[in-house]
């Protein structure tokens, strides 16, 4: 059986102690493999195992520090949570000093049990996630180093991004406020092919056709990245569509946070202009679209904000990141990162208001959340949407109702 970051190995050679602590888990939706002994242990804590340990200390033979020994060998960064019995304490006070997570005394609390292998759990699936990022740095690759997240959703756009840049083609790159369409437009850039030239940023909405041509040298080899594109000018417009036309020199690479066929209908995009730069369109998903991604990037963030302020990292509690899963996030990754600078420097903001709410508006919100989610992975189909949701047809109509959710604003064409 294959282990995953939310799989338990609990080891006791007493059947009913182990059965009692996988029930116990597993009550808490957590998967838990059951082993009576070292031997039986080990053949779970294979390289690529990437769940947590709960054993005993006292079992015939090689005991608890026995394993501990053993896991650290295979994974200096797994965590090992050691059971101690009456006595046995100052043993696992001994063994913490060895490099183990944490111990228990028995007979365990539930809550005791759960709050202590969470914190394991969590800590473990940020241990994992640093690895990975560090592989794909290792490997060259500005998607995954640049684009962050976990969920299905994450990795699509980071596929879209992957076929779209080798082209060399002109990309319109659509999302709501705060995506992050411009680093989206550098990464672009940075796995173009044959690139010599630089990524140069300008503002659509201040270019006459003489500081487009400007713009076009500067960015000669590179990539010319035109923010808010719908604002720019008309006779930039006509100048861009020409020099696109003739060879522009650069890749061009448009943004858009609004609807452009909106901008096109009310003549204020050239339609000829807008048809050429969305040959090949990639759209950013809002952070209400995949809240699973929200801890990582905010512990990403949290770093960064850490790294400039000169303090140390502070710990997220499982309430706080609760609390951040709960917002609604309508300035998207922008916000998220603003609400990391004020959590390390100690400042209340939203995540503070949202924590203090009670607790059926903290679930309201992040059901809506997931509905929304679900909704954008099915491009907008509500009987789908149900199906993965495992929800009645009619409790889905009924939650959209309640919540003002429309499903046909999720459809992509």
């Amino acid at each position: 059986m294959s282990a995953t970051p939310q799989t338990v190995l609990v080891v006791d050679d007493d059947a009913a102690v182990r059965e009692a602590l996988t029930q116990t888990l597993e009550l808490a939706d957590m998967q838990a493999l059951a082993a009576g002994s070292f031997i039986e242990a080990k053949d779970h804590i294979a390289p690529g195992f990437t769940g947590v340990i709960l054993s005993d200390i006292r079992m015939p033979g090689r005991d608890g520090f026995h394993l501990l020994t053993h896991a650290q060998q295979i994974d200096a960064e797994l965590p090992v949570i050691l059971l101690t019995g009456e006595g046995d304490i100052p043993m696992a006070v001994e063994a913490m000093g060895q490099g183990a997570f944490d111990f228990l005394e028995k007979p365990c609390a539930p809550d005791d049990l759960l709050a202590v292998v969470n914190r394991a759990l969590q800590t473990r699936a940020l241990v994992l996630e640093n690895r990975r990022l560090k592989v794909q740095l290792e490997t060259g690759d500005p998607a995954a180093r640049m684009l962050r997240g976990t969920s299905r959703i994450a990795e699509d756009l980071r596929a879209r991004v992957r076929a779209v840049a080798p082209t060399g083609a002109e990309v319109l790159v659509t999302g709501p406020p705060g995506a992050g369409i411009s680093k989206v437009a550098e990464v672009i850039h940075l796995m173009s092919p044959d690139v010599t030239g630089p990524f140069v940023k300008r503002a659509a909405a201040s270019l006459d056709p003489r500081a487009l041509e400007e713009a076009l040298s500067a960015a000669a080899g590179g990539s010319l990245f035109l923010d808010e594109v719908a604002a720019m000018p008309n006779p930039a417009q006509y100048a861009l569509l020409e020099r696109i036309e003739q060879g522009a020199g650069a890749r061009l690479i448009a943004g858009a946070s609004g609807d452009m066929k909106a901008e096109v209908e009310a003549g204020r995009m050239h339609a000829e202009l807008y048809y050429r730069l969305d040959v090949m369109p990639v759209r950013i998903p809002s952070l209400a679209e995949r809240p699973e991604d929200i801890p990582v990037l905010f512990r990403h963030y949290v770093a960064l904000a850490a790294e400039q302020a000169g303090l140390p990292v502070p710990e997220i509690s499982p309430d706080h990141m609760a609390a951040l899963m709960a917002q609604e996030w309508p300035g998207n990754a922008r916000s998220l990162m603003s609400a990391a600078m004020r959590f390390v420097l100690g400042m209340p903001g939203e995540t503070q208001e949202a924590a203090e709410l009670g607790l059926a508006e903290q679930m309201a919100r992040v059901e809506r959340s997931l509905l929304i989610a679900a909704l954008s992975r099915q491009n907008g189909r509500a009987s789908q949407a149900a199906k993965v949701l495992k929800l009645p047809r009619k409790t889905l109509y009924d939650k959209l109702a309640r919540y003002g959710i429309r499903p046909e604003e999720f459809r992509r064409e």
